[in-house]
């Protein structure tokens, strides 16, 4: 317990013109894994723009990269993936540490760009929403012709962890 900072929670929010993968739709699910953790949602029949309305739950022990991914569900074959986004907890984690407490609500915290480099759809606000430090993220999946996921991060502190 004492290696741990804390939680990540993940909340996958929906998909968004998700690749199709049988005839006319796809049955996704999505993945997250951070270092040795890896967590999935269920999966949603038919729909290319599904909503998953999920919390998964990582547990942090240093501050790495997660990796989401999003597959098809197939019944008789293996999984077909449908696209992968990395994100950076960084920025995430610098906010939560800053310990910050009764701002207004939506105060923006920091603001992450989106480049080039990272798999943001647009830039993503790190803000202060009803008594905690959240994160909005638009992702553009990768190695895929086209699709979003839409997620949310939360901090939780546990009781006996090293903390931020």
């Amino acid at each position: 317990m004492e290696h741990l900072l804390g939680l990540l929670r993940v909340h996958i929010h929906k998909g968004v013109n998700l690749a199709v993968r049988d005839i006319t739709t796809s049955d996704p699910y999505v993945i997250i894994r951070m270092g040795k953790q890896k967590l999935k949602t269920r999966v949603v029949k038919k729909n290319i723009n599904p909503v998953w309305d999920e919390d998964l739950t990582l547990s942090v022990a240093e501050p790495i990269p997660v990796k989401l991914e999003v597959y098809d569900r197939d019944m008789f074959s293996m999984d077909d993936k449908m696209g992968d986004a990395l994100f950076d907890i960084q920025p995430f984690l610098e906010a939560v540490r800053m310990r910050l407490g009764n701002l207004p609500n939506g105060t923006i915290i920091t603001t992450v760009k989106s480049t080039r480099t990272n798999c943001l759809a647009e830039e993503s606000h790190v803000t202060w929403t009803d008594g905690k430090v959240v994160q909005n993220i638009v992702l553009r999946l990768q190695n895929v012709e086209c699709g979003e996921v839409e997620i949310r991060l939360s901090w939780i502190d546990i009781p006996g962890s090293r903390g931020l």
